[in-house]
């Protein structure tokens, strides 16, 4: 069972946000979407042998910014990496191979859902028009859904 503090997610902006109740609390989700919007939303640490998207070493003055990451790896004592290589395809062509990298690295990134469920994360992604892909994802019994990802 998960106990977080809610996130919302705004479609037009592509943001998320706290939830807040009528009563001026925060919302507490007691289902996967949470966690499920910090997997996505998060950047993981590129791989040493990951190739960065082009004209971001212009712009960062040390080789460890350019590979992202999230701070809160660092504190994670089980070595155990939080959010996706999503971002590593900004600059990606629309072609099969970036579809499945794609879907790869939503895996990934949501690879806790069995050990926490019992069940691994159900994806499905396509391209919804050029340049963007969507994708629906299902865990436990949470369903999110996001056209235009890319």
């Amino acid at each position: 069972m998960f106990f977080d503090i809610a996130l919302t997610y705004d479609p037009s902006t592509r943001r998320c946000d706290l939830a807040v109740g009528d009563d001026g609390d925060l919302v507490i989700d007691e289902t996967s979407i949470t966690p499920v919007l910090l997997s996505i939303g998060l950047d993981r640490r590129a791989a040493p042998d990951d190739p960065l998207p082009q004209a971001r070493s212009e712009f960062l003055t040390s080789s460890f910014a350019e590979r992202r990451g999230w701070s809160g790896d660092g504190l994670d004592l089980r070595g155990e990496r939080v959010g996706s290589r999503l971002w590593l395809l900004d600059r990606a062509k629309q072609t099969e191979a970036t579809r499945l990298l794609f879907q790869l690295w939503l895996e990934e990134a949501l690879a806790w859902a069995e050990p926490e469920t019992g069940n691994p994360a159900e994806l499905d992604v396509s391209w919804v028009r050029p340049q963007t892909l969507g994708y629906r994802i299902l865990v436990a019994d949470a369903a999110l859904s996001i056209a235009g990802a890319r």
